[in-house]
């Protein structure tokens, strides 16, 4: 009896678990950028180049938030988030001055958080207390 019991009540709150109590997120993609190059002379001649494209980070972003925020659940049905988070890591300059950017929107478009880090995993912490905050605020 006490087997059932505590097996009914563990199928009960992982019911609950798995219907959304977790609030959905949708992660956009990133449009992070890295340039990288530079110019030199050495006996009257010199030479030198420069390169640079789209660097994406979203795959990395998502990684982040499934370690980070546990109590978020990544979709990739934007029409299912409950915030949408906007994140862009800047390449190209050294590792001192990059600066991660987030915005966290509520769905219906409301900002809920903006900010600046040096590394992508204190914005996601941030991003994750501000979506908790406003969790606690509804």
């Amino acid at each position: 009896m006490k087997i059932a019991f505590v097996a009914l009540a563990f199928s009960l709150c992982f019911a609950a678990q798995e219907s959304g109590s977790r609030p959905r997120i949708y992660i956009t993609d990133s449009n992070s950028w890295e340039t990288s190059g530079g110019f030199g002379t050495s006996g009257g001649s010199g030479g030198g180049g420069f390169a640079g494209g789209a660097r994406p980070q979203t795959a990395e972003i998502i990684k982040t938030f499934n370690q980070r925020c546990s109590e978020v659940t990544v979709t990739f049905d934007k029409s299912k988030a409950r915030f949408i988070v906007l994140l862009d890591h800047e390449g190209g300059k050294g590792a001192i001055r990059k600066d991660t950017k987030i915005v966290v929107f509520k769905s219906g478009g409301d900002v809920v958080y903006s900010g600046s880090t040096r590394s992508v995993g204190n914005a996601v912490k941030d991003a994750c207390a501000a979506m908790r905050n406003q969790g606690n605020a509804d």
